[in-house]
């Protein structure tokens, strides 16, 4: 027995040594980088290029800011006055816009969801897609498509934006709102221009979609431009 305790006193040492680094917390991974910044903010410090990002990190911009970011086959734009936390959506990044207007650009339909109020707006097919999205309040939203169909979800229910257009968003319409039957709604050759018609019902009156003008999509073109890099994914 005695020539047994040197050798368990040092395992229980090297036990003692190594057991906080086991249990200790594991360090979160990177969920992108900033690759454009002028008058903004990662949480509290000034975002500057090349400063990484992580899931849970809250973006900001000012009146005259904006800040971008790439984040696997995606990029994120967030525009002036504009406010966005960014998570980590089962291991694809998304963010979640609580104030001003948020652009994206993806490669495929997988690699970014943006989230606005109860709304999760995506890239419908894997091709090159560009979506903005502008908060207005907890119950109206501004989507457009600048480039690729976009989806809408909302509490399980989806409608597509399609490519070039322009809607409204409305969450829990009031009944007394102007509906369609079930599946009515734009003419399709005016919703492919972005022209105004009747309100889109969507599944059980969780939201609504409203095309607006074109002039909505006209705004923000070198925002698009920026993302449409060659670089871009």
């Amino acid at each position: 027995m005695r020539g047994l305790r040197a050798p368990l006193a040092t395992l229980m040492i090297f036990g003692l040594i190594v057991s906080p680094v086991w249990g200790g917390p594991k360090t979160a991974a990177s969920l992108g980088t900033v690759v454009t910044a002028e008058k903004a903010r990662v949480g509290d410090s000034s975002a500057e290029v090349g400063t990484t990002v992580f899931s849970g990190d809250r973006l900001s911009t000012d009146r005259d800011g904006s800040v971008q970011i790439r984040a696997g086959a995606a990029r994120l734009l967030l525009q002036s006055g504009s406010m966005a936390t960014l998570n980590d959506s089962e291991g694809a990044p998304s963010a979640k816009l609580v104030l001003g207007t948020a652009t994206f650009s993806t490669g495929n339909s997988k690699a970014f969801t943006l989230h606005a109020s109860r709304a999760a707006i995506r890239a419908q097919s894997d091709g090159p897609t560009i979506g903005q999205v502008t908060y207005l309040n907890e119950k109206e939203l501004l989507v457009v498509s600048k480039r690729g169909p976009l989806t809408i979800t909302v509490d399980g229910e989806t409608e597509v934006v399609g490519d070039g257009t322009a809607y409204r968003v409305i969450l829990d319409p009031p009944p007394t709102m102007a509906q369609g039957p079930e599946g009515a709604g734009t003419h399709k050759e005016d919703r492919k221009r972005g022209m105004s018609g009747p309100p889109l019902h969507a599944g059980r009156n969780y939201f609504l979609v409203t095309a607006v003008g074109v002039s909505a999509i006209i705004t923000g073109l070198a925002v698009s431009e920026a993302l449409e890099s060659p670089n871009r994914p």
